[in-house]
């Protein structure tokens, strides 16, 4: 069997969504209307791979970046997205048509950023034997930590006491916190601590929050009536992971953001499949933040790699 590679176009927005509704490892991030919220900052390249029959077997959301193909930058992860029949030995050959596609068009390498395992409906690792025959090379490893809620679970003794404490002193859990006061703190937290910008600016989570609102979601944790903490939440296919998260100096007092995790946990997502912190690393995943991820696995966060690969074509 043969298989032919595209460029994806605009006329196919509806058959590409459609593919990734479909797809075993899928997530909505890969939309069209998500991937190209920020189409002025990455040159858009995604690929869509045909059968023989003219049928949509594969894509690969991607932008180029000079001599370079990346699996989408502006994304969090995102490799080949394929659909619940793809077999093993076909998939060898959609990759093997992706790369020489790749390097017809006059890219030298592809970095390839891997579906974390979590995200997948059904396992999906075929890309990593694809990559593995491609002499493909490890350029980064990520950690990030997620809870699979299906098991049994202990937050640690400092976490509970923290809970516990936010409850006497009145903190109260609000489920659909506005994007406008979610972002004052975020922007204020980050700026603050980390002399960082959100990666998203007011009017683009808006407008993403707008096109996918079961998928987008926004948590907080008040005292007296203020915004203490806030959790921006990504949900799609079983998987709760948490975009952001922020919390102000009294709310880091009186465990706000303890609390508010506890009731997303719990109460909000305990019948999803996972519930995901994300990642806990800096310098391209050579450093890890061990703050970060003790807080993370206090509440039953488990590792889960996020890796990236060359390909030299």
């Amino acid at each position: 069997m043969t298989f032919k590679v595209e460029k994806y176009a605009s006329a196919r927005e509806f058959e590409w969504d459609e593919f990734i509704r479909s797809a075993k490892n899928g997530h909505f991030m890969f939309f069209r209307r998500y991937m190209e919220y920020h189409s002025e900052r990455f040159q858009d390249c995604s690929l869509m791979v045909f059968d023989e029959l003219g049928s949509l077997v594969a894509i690969l959301p991607a932008n180029s970046d000079g001599a370079s193909l990346h699996s989408h930058q502006g994304l969090t992860f995102g490799g080949v997205v394929v659909g619940t029949k793809c077999h093993m030995t076909e998939y060898l050959k959609i990759f093997e048509s992706i790369l020489l596609n790749v390097k017809s068009l006059g890219f030298e390498r592809l970095v390839y950023k891997v579906i974390p395992v979590i995200y997948h409906v059904r396992p999906a690792q075929e890309d990593l034997y694809a990559l593995f025959l491609a002499n493909a090379r490890l350029i980064r490893r990520d950690v990030s930590s997620a809870i699979p809620l299906a098991y049994s679970f202990k937050y640690s003794k400092g976490r509970k006491s923290s809970i516990s404490k936010a409850k006497k002193l009145g903190v109260a859990f609000e489920a659909d916190v506005s994007l406008k006061e979610a972002w004052d703190l975020i922007d204020e937290v980050l700026l603050k601590r980390h002399n960082v910008n959100p990666v998203h600016s007011l009017p683009e989570i808006q407008c993403l929050k707008k096109d996918f609102p079961e998928n987008i979601r926004v948590f907080g944790a008040r005292l007296d009536g203020i915004l203490v903490s806030v959790a921006v939440v990504y949900v799609y296919n079983g998987v709760a992971h948490t975009q952001y998260l922020a919390c102000s100096e009294k709310g880091q007092l009186i465990g706000a953001l303890d609390l508010l995790l506890n009731k997303l946990i719990s109460e909000i997502f305990p019948d999803y499949s996972y519930f995901d912190f994300g990642i806990s690393n800096e310098q391209a995943g050579r450093y890890l933040n061990n703050g970060l991820i003790s807080y993370k696995e206090s509440f039953g966060g488990n590792p889960v790699v996020h890796d990236f690969y060359e390909v030299l074509l």
